[in-house]
């Protein structure tokens, strides 16, 4: 691995945790600190646009997949147009309301091609992005979760429930999740993104349904593994309603280390007006995990909790180059 060249660096999560993430990654490549960037998108989706083109044609829901895509849009009039374009959701009130452009061109091109990750470097071409987007797997697949504190009377009883949208909704405590086939197909283009890396950057977003899926998918768990890049995990701003409810940074850690204990992290990134009281067991935690902790600013300034992707984009230029 050296330091003396730009290098390459995969992005794994899903949704707009991810598409915060590429786009802080994608101005590292305008400036020439990156070489290389790939996506690697959860496919678990079950809702909205994506669960009904799921359904109808049997293939991988396209949504989080499409927002990584406009993620790596350029900044100039060209890749903001077709950025635009790809999010743009339509109205009114017959069968094509609600669906996303982005979600019907790429699920075109699989049908057209017969190969989801030739279709999604077609539309990469087109919109100019800057990066690679791939699947997790080649597989659909279900998020499932062992919930407590869904039987009257039995708080520390389990309950499993299916699929992403149920699971990010419940109104239970998520113990686990697992994935449903298990060992879903996964692209060798992911295994050799995440081999030949310099860095990898797993989070922000939803912890249960577009972090730690990626770790439960056994090719791609071995690759994180073993590989020589360097991981980094991007903690939440917040706990998220449904998910991690009453979650602390450390409590994000702790779930994803027990999902994951053979996983080597490098640095783990939070923001410093996030973390607050917080920071002892934090740091306590990341010091359990071997790991380098990095508090930093990177929450959007108009409060909401969001990162904000200049302030990402020099924490992470700041993490790769002290390395």
């Amino acid at each position: 691995m050296s330091d003396q060249r730009a290098q390459a660096v995969v992005a794994l999560g899903g949704g707009h945790g991810l598409h915060a993430s590429l786009s802080a990654l994608r101005h590292l490549l305008d400036d020439l600190t990156l070489d290389e960037l790939t996506a690697v998108v959860t496919v678990a989706d079950n809702g909205g646009s994506s669960g009904r083109l799921r359904g109808e044609f049997n293939v991988l829901p396209p949504g989080d997949l499409r927002m990584a895509l406009a993620a790596l849009c350029g900044d100039d009039e060209w890749g903001d147009t077709w950025a635009r374009v790809l999010q743009h959701r339509f109205a009114g009130e017959g069968e094509m309301r609600g669906h996303v452009v982005g979600n019907l061109l790429i699920v075109g091109l699989w049908e057209l091609l017969g190969d989801h990750v030739d279709a999604l470097d077609w539309v990469g071409r087109l919109l100019g992005a800057r990066g690679r987007v791939l699947p997790m797997a080649l597989t659909p697949m279900d998020i499932t979760a062992d919930v407590r504190g869904l039987v009257p009377g039995e708080p520390d009883a389990l309950t499993t429930v299916h699929g992403q949208v149920e699971v990010a909704t419940t109104d239970g405590v998520i113990a686990s999740i697992a994935l449903d086939p298990p060992a879903p197909e996964v692209s060798p283009a992911v295994v050799d993104a995440i081999t030949t890396a310099d860095w990898a950057v797993l989070g922000p977003g939803s912890w249960f349904t577009s972090v730690l899926p990626h770790l439960l998918v056994p090719a791609l768990r071995e690759a994180l593994v073993h590989t020589e890049a360097r991981l980094v995990v991007v903690l939440n701003l917040e706990e998220q309603e449904g998910e991690t409810p009453g979650f602390g940074p450390a409590d994000h850690l702790a779930v994803l280390a027990e999902h994951a204990p053979d996983l080597h992290i490098h640095t783990v990134l939070a923001d410093r007006g996030s973390v607050g009281a917080d920071l002892a067991e934090l740091e306590e935690m990341v010091q359990a995990l071997g790991a380098r902790l990095v508090v930093d600013d990177v929450a959007a300034d108009d409060g909401s909790p969001r990162h904000d992707p200049w302030k990402l984009a020099a924490a992470y230029a700041r993490i790769f180059g002290a390395a």
